[in-house]
């Protein structure tokens, strides 16, 4: 899949979406268009780049498919990555080191494959798509909060890292998104309704966070106008990391 936008602030610049082909990745790839990117969606179907993170010849030769197609990469939004539920004996070594694999791990084999195209661009900006998973302790899910806090680590240390070669480095905290994951979630819970409605209230602004919002968190941290914000991570959550709101009376 690819896609280009009208004149607008990423006009003439490529940019790489991996895991674009649904959710949040998705969304992400029709506002950087619809702000004159050309975008380019790495993922494992329903693309015209395939490319599995946790395997670094495809992920080189999608990369590389796309700066021949292109001629440059500007932008690059790591964004593929899976859940997993269960507390911290609750998963197999084998479920940890696939989690871990994709999540942690797919993130430096596409950037490694992308830095040299990033380094050429006078615009080059990565954003990693990162989780209030990082920053707060969320019940039964600590394999997926282990990889989302390495995330963040990783976002901050790659920021450093290449800072002085004119690549800004930031992350995207979602809080719970209303993806096909948490749909498929809600559709295995008891009581459907009820567990929509529990993760709903612990966000104090009372919702799911939309695909489309931390989609527009992203296009601001890839874009020109967050030209000095290096290194951070932006919470698109509804107050659910910063906000501690004293209960409704009843």
């Amino acid at each position: 899949m690819t896609a280009s936008g009208p004149a607008g602030e990423f006009a003439g610049l490529v940019a790489v979406v991996t895991g674009g082909a649904s959710g949040i990745g998705q969304a992400v790839a029709r506002e950087l268009a619809a702000r004159g990117a050309t975008v380019a969606v790495l993922d494992v179907k329903d693309t015209e780049f395939a490319c599995d993170v946790t395997d670094d010849t495809t992920v080189r030769a999608a990369v590389a498919a796309v700066a021949e197609r292109y001629g440059r990469i500007d932008v690059l939004v790591n964004n593929a990555g899976i859940g997993a539920q269960g507390a911290v004996d609750g998963n197999t070594d084998e479920e940890w080191l696939r989690v871990l694999d994709v999540n942690v791990v797919g993130i430096a084999r596409v950037t490694r494959a992308a830095l040299p195209h990033l380094r050429r661009s006078p615009h080059a900006a990565i954003v990693n798509t990162c989780s209030i998973a990082a920053t707060a302790g969320l019940p039964q899910r600590a394999v997926y909060s282990a990889s989302k806090g390495a995330v963040l680590a990783l976002t901050r240390a790659m920021a450093a890292d290449h800072i002085r070669e004119g690549i800004r480095v930031n992350c995207v905290n979602p809080g719970t998104v209303d993806t096909p994951w948490i749909g498929r979630l809600l559709d295995a819970a008891a009581d459907p309704a009820a567990e929509r409605a529990a993760l709903s209230a612990r966000q104090p602004h009372g919702r799911l966070v939309t695909p489309e919002e931390v989609a527009a968190a992203v296009a601001y941290l890839a874009g020109p106008a967050s030209g000095s914000t290096v290194g951070a991570e932006l919470a698109v959550d509804g107050g659910m990391a910063a906000l501690r709101l004293r209960p409704e009376p009843s």
